[in-house]
């Protein structure tokens, strides 16, 4: 019995220093267009705690959310944890137009801290920016083929689980 999937990612949070530093990164440079500000104040951890909330939108209506805290001590409190590893990140499906477009403006923009670089991951070809909190954001282009690669992978799931955890590293990846 199947069960229904979530429609789509309503948005991701994390906490940012600067709200205006970050929007000038996803709205001016990546192009992702703030949607909403929020400023409220609520009950958070047993505290009172005052916060904006800015939201940037996705075409799909989802949205990448960010807090920052009035209070310096709030801000400590909530901050999000990161650690170094690039495995941790968020990817967003592009066309190759808009990948190349988001290249261009981090290069144009002289945006230090991005570490932008591209990848190619064979089913995949995708672009990597951190972004001013140290979120790792990957632009990812689907590989032409990419409906036979995910009819693929889908039909060989299970097997393919079952194999590495048994101790069958090889790869399956004929694409890269």
């Amino acid at each position: 019995m199947s069960q229904a999937l979530p429609l789509r990612l309503h948005h991701h949070a994390w906490i940012t220093e600067d709200q205006e530093a970050n929007r000038r990164f996803y709205e001016d440079v990546i192009g992702l267009p703030l949607v909403a500000t929020w400023t409220e104040r609520e009950v958070l951890s047993g505290a009172e705690r005052a916060y904006s909330h800015c939201l940037y939108g996705l075409a799909d209506g989802s949205a990448l959310a960010f807090f920052q805290f009035a209070d310096p001590k709030d801000q400590e409190e909530f901050k999000t944890d990161i650690n170094s590893t690039p495995l941790r990140h968020l990817a967003f499906k592009v066309e190759t137009e808009t990948q190349e477009a988001i290249r261009r403006r981090i290069d144009e923009a002289d945006y230090a801290g991005s570490n932008a670089h591209v990848l190619d991951h064979g089913f995949c070809i995708s672009l990597y920016v951190t972004d001013p909190n140290g979120l790792i954001l990957e632009f990812a282009v689907d590989h032409p083929d990419a409906e036979k690669i995910d009819a693929e992978r889908r039909a060989t799931a299970h097997s393919d689980l079952t194999r590495w955890l048994a101790g069958d590293h090889t790869s399956n990846n004929h694409w890269r």
